[in-house]
C-alpha cells in the first residue's frame, strides 16, 4: 500500500503543470467574471489555483497537515484579491479546480477520488474562514469609525475629514438630519435599530457611550415606486401615502430601542455635517427633561427651551430670542405688547382687552397673528410658558446692551 501511494504521489507531481493549465482554461471558459478581470487579478487567481493543486499533493502525502495546508492556499493571494472577488466567486473557483483535479485523478484510484473530496471540503472551510475574518475586521473598523463620527458630531469638533469618514461608512442619508439622544442597556440591539430606521425611510449612525445612546438620523434617498399603469386617481393616492415621515415620527418608531428615561430629539438641520447643533440641543434637553412632569417621549428639544434656558443653555436662550422675540419685535411692537399683556394677565382675553382698551376680538386677532409670525400658539399652557420665557430672555438681552460711550474731546 505504501508503495502504491508513493507511486500515486510521484504521478501527481508529474501532472501538476497539466492540471494548472487545464484549470486556467476551464476558468476562462466557465466563469465570465474571471475573463473580465484585469491581467494582474487573473494572475493572482491563477496563483491561488496552482497553490491549491500543490497543496493537495502535500495534503495527500500527510493528511494531518490539513489546517495549515488549506490556509496556505489563500496566503499567496494579495490582500486586494479579497476585495475583488466575493465569497460566492471564490467557491466557484474552488469548484472548478476540484472538478478539474477530480476528472483527471479519480480514474486512477478510489483513494485519490476520496482524497479530492475531503480536501475540497477543507479548502472550502478555509475560504469561508478567510472571508469571515476579513468581514469581522471590516466590521470592527466600521464600528470604530462610526463611534468616531458620532463623537465628532456630539462634541462639534468636526474637521475637513468628517465628510470623507461619513462616506466611508456608506451613509445613504440625503439632506436633512437630526439627533436623537436617550438611554439604553449596554447590549442594545443595534441591528434591530438599523432595520427599524430603514423601514421608516431613514439612515442612522449609532453611538453607545456607557448608558447613553445617540442616533444620528438622516433621510434615505430612496426611489419612489412607479404607479401601476391605468391606476388613475388611485396612483395619486399612493403618491400621497409615500410622503416621508417627519423626524419626530421616525423617533417614535425607534423609541422601543431605548430604555426608560428621557428621550430627546434635536432640531432638524440641513445636512449631516451640521448635526452638531442638533446634538447640542438634544444633550441639553436630556439634562433637563425630567423637570417637565408630563413630557412626551420622545420630546423635541425645542419644546424644552424654558428648562434649558434656566439651566444656563446659551443655545436655548439664543433660540428663544432669534425665533420668537426678534421676529415679533421686527414685525410689530403692537403684537409684542399684546402678547406681554395676555401672558401677564393669566391668558385672559377680557383682562388683556381692558388693559389695552381694545375689544376681546382684537386680542384674538392679534394672538392669531402672533401664531402666524412665529408658529407658536399662546393659548396653550406649555407654549405660553415658552413664549413668556422668550419675552423675558429677549427683554434681558435688549436692555443688557449698553449704548456706546461717546469719545471725549481731546482738546478739552
Amino acid at each position: 500500500m505504501d508503495r502504491t501511494k508513493s507511486q500515486e504521489l510521484a504521478w501527481l507531481r508529474t501532472i501538476t503543470g497539466e492540471l494548472s493549465t487545464r484549470t486556467i482554461t476551464r476558468l476562462d471558459d466557465t466563469l465570465p467574471w474571471y475573463g473580465n478581470m484585469p491581467p494582474s487579478r487573473r494572475s493572482a487567481i491563477g496563483l491561488v489555483a496552482q497553490t491549491g493543486i500543490s497543496s493537495f499533493i502535500q495534503w495527500y502525502e500527510d493528511p494531518t497537515s490539513t489546517p495549515w495546508i488549506a490556509s496556505d492556499v489563500f496566503s499567496a493571494a494579495p490582500r486586494e484579491l479579497l476585495r475583488s472577488i466575493s465569497l460566492q466567486e471564490t467557491l466557484q473557483l474552488i469548484r472548478v479546480v476540484v472538478s478539474v483535479v477530480e476528472d483527471r485523478v479519480a480514474p486512477k484510484s478510489e483513494a485519490l477520488r476520496e482524497a479530492v473530496l475531503h480536501y475540497s471540503r477543507d479548502v472550502a472551510f478555509a475560504a469561508a474562514d478567510v472571508y469571515a475574518r476579513a468581514a469581522e475586521a471590516r466590521g470592527l473598523w466600521d464600528a470604530r469609525l462610526e463611534a468616531l463620527v458620532v463623537d465628532s458630531i456630539l462634541t462639534g469638533e468636526s474637521d475637513d475629514e468628517l465628510p470623507s469618514r461619513i462616506a466611508a461608512l456608506g451613509w445613504h442619508g440625503d439632506g436633512e438630519a437630526a439627533v436623537l439622544v436617550g438611554t439604553a442597556e449596554r447590549f442594545v440591539d443595534v441591528d434591530q435599530l438599523r432595520r427599524s430606521a430603514r423601514h421608516a425611510g431613514a439612515d442612522v449612525l449609532i453611538g453607545l457611550q456607557g448608558t447613553r445612546l445617540v442616533l444620528v438620523l438622516g433621510r434615505l434617498d430612496a426611489p419612489q415606486p412607479e404607479p401601476a399603469a391605468g391606476s388613475g386617481a388611485a396612483g395619486s393616492g399612493a403618491a400621497g401615502a409615500s410622503e416621508p415621515l417627519s423626524f419626530l415620527e421616525i423617533a417614535q418608531r425607534l423609541a422601543e430601542g431605548f430604555s426608560d428615561g428621557p428621550l430627546v430629539l434635536g432640531p432638524t438641520v440641513d445636512n449631516l455635517v451640521d448635526a452638531s447643533r442638533s446634538a447640542r440641543a438634544a444633550l441639553a434637553g436630556v439634562a433637563v427633561a425630567r423637570s417637565w412632569r408630563h413630557a412626551p417621549r420622545p420630546v423635541p428639544a425645542d419644546d424644552l427651551l424654558p428648562e434649558r434656558a434656566l439651566a444656563g443653555d446659551g443655545l436655548a436662550r439664543r433660540t428663544l430670542i432669534e425665533q420668537i422675540y426678534e421676529p415679533l419685535a421686527a414685525h410689530s411692537g403692537e403684537l409684542l405688547e399684546t402678547l406681554w399683556c395676555y401672558l401677564d394677565n393669566g391668558r385672559s382675553l377680557e383682562a388683556t382687552a381692558r388693559e389695552l382698551f381694545v375689544h376681546p376680538n382684537t386680542v384674538r386677532y392679534r394672538l392669531k397673528k402672533v401664531s402666524d409670525v412665529i408658529g407658536w400658539n399662546a393659548t396653550g399652557a406649555r407654549e405660553a410658558l415658552i413664549l413668556q420665557s422668550a419675552l423675558i430672555a429677549g427683554s434681558i438681552a435688549q436692555h443688557g446692551r449698553r449704548p456706546p460711550v461717546p469719545k471725549r474731546d481731546a482738546t478739552r
